[in-house]
C-alpha cells in the first residue's frame, strides 16, 4: 500500500544508505590511518593490548639508547688502555735500555726525559678518556648499571677500571724514572706488572663490551618481534580495505538511487486525480 503520511519504502532506504554511509566512513579512516584498530572505539580490548606492547617497546628502545651510550663509554675506555699499554710498552724498553751499566750520563738523560714525557702522556689519556660525563678507566666510576627488562628488576654491571698512575693496575708512580740503572731496573719489574694489569683490565672491559653488544642485538630483535605483532593486531589490510571501498562506494550510488525511486513512490497517488 502506498501512503502520503508514511513513506515505509523510503526510510528503509534511508537507513540502508546510512549504513553504507557509516561502513563507508570506516574503511576512508582505515585507508587514511592505515589501521584497523585507531583507538579504543574500534576494538577496546585490542587497543588496551596494543597500548600495552607499545609501552614495552619505547621502554626497550630507552634500553637500547642505554646500551648504546655505555657501550660508546667501553669503546672510548678500551681505545685510551690500549694506548696506556702501548705506552707502557715503550716504557719498558727505555728502561730496558737504561738498565745497561755501560750507558753514558748524555744519553741516560735523553732515555729518561723520553721515559717521562711517555709516562705523564698516560695521566693524559686517562683523564680524557670521557664519554658523555663516563670515565670508566680513570677511578671515578665504580660501575654502571643498565636494565635490560622493562620492570626494572634486571640490570647488567660494567665495572671501572683505575688505570691512572700510582694505582692497583698501573703500579707505576707518578714521579717514576730511570735516571739511574738502579731506577731503571726498577722500573722494569713494576712496567712488566703494570702491562699484565692493564691487559687483564683490557680483557674485562672487551668482554663487558660484548656482553652488552649481544644484549643490545637481542633487545633490538626483540623490539621488533612487538612491533610486528602490534601490527598483526591494529594494521589494516590495505589491499582488502581498497577493495571494499570500492564495493561500498557502488552500494552508496545504488542506495541513493533506491532513496529517489522511494520518494518518488507517494507521488504515483497523483495519477488516481488526473
Amino acid at each position: 500500500m502506498v501512503s502520503v503520511n508514511t513513506n515505509v519504502s523510503a526510510a528503509v532506504a534511508l537507513q540502508n544508505l546510512n549504513s553504507i554511509n557509516s561502513n563507508l566512513a570506516t574503511v576512508q579512516n582505515r585507508l587514511n590511518t592505515g589501521l584497523e584498530v585507531a583507538d579504543a572505539r574500534d576494538n577496546g580490548a585490542v587497543f588496551a593490548i596494543a597500548q600495552g606492547l607499545r609501552a614495552d617497546v619505547g621502554a626497550f628502545n630507552a634500553i637500547s639508547d642505554s646500551f648504546d651510550r655505555a657501550g660508546s663509554a667501553i669503546d672510548v675506555s678500551v681505545s685510551a688502555g690500549t694506548a696506556v699499554s702501548d705506552l707502557l710498552v715503550e716504557l719498558r724498553t727505555l728502561a730496558l735500555s737504561a738498565a745497561d751499566a755501560s750507558l753514558d750520563t748524555a744519553s741516560r738523560t735523553s732515555l729518561n726525559e723520553d721515559f717521562v714525557s711517555l709516562r705523564d702522556q698516560i695521566t693524559s689519556i686517562v683523564s680524557n678518556a670521557d664519554f658523555n660525563g663516563v670515565n670508566l678507566i680513570d677511578g671515578t666510576t665504580a660501575n654502571i648499571q643498565l636494565l635490560t627488562d622493562v620492570n626494572a628488576s634486571s640490570r647488567i654491571t660494567v665495572s671501572g677500571e683505575n688505570l691512572s698512575l700510582s694505582g692497583s693496575v698501573v703500579t707505576l708512580t707518578s714521579t717514576a724514572t730511570i735516571s739511574t740503572q738502579a731506577a731503571a731496573s726498577t722500573a722494569i719489574a713494576t712496567l712488566d706488572t703494570s702491562i699484565a694489569n692493564v691487559n687483564n683490565s683490557l680483557a674485562r672491559l672487551g668482554t663487558d663490551s660484548r656482553r652488552l653488544e649481544l644484549q643490545n642485538t637481542f633487545v633490538t630483535q626483540l623490539v621488533d618481534t612487538l612491533e610486528a605483532g602490534i601490527g598483526n593486531l591494529v594494521d589494516a589490510n590495505l589491499a582488502e580495505e581498497s577493495a571494499r571501498l570500492q564495493s561500498l562506494q557502488v552500494q552508496q550510488q545504488l542506495g541513493i538511487q533506491a532513496l529517489s525511486i522511494a520518494n518518488q513512490a507517494p507521488q504515483i497517488v497523483l495519477s488516481l486525480f488526473r
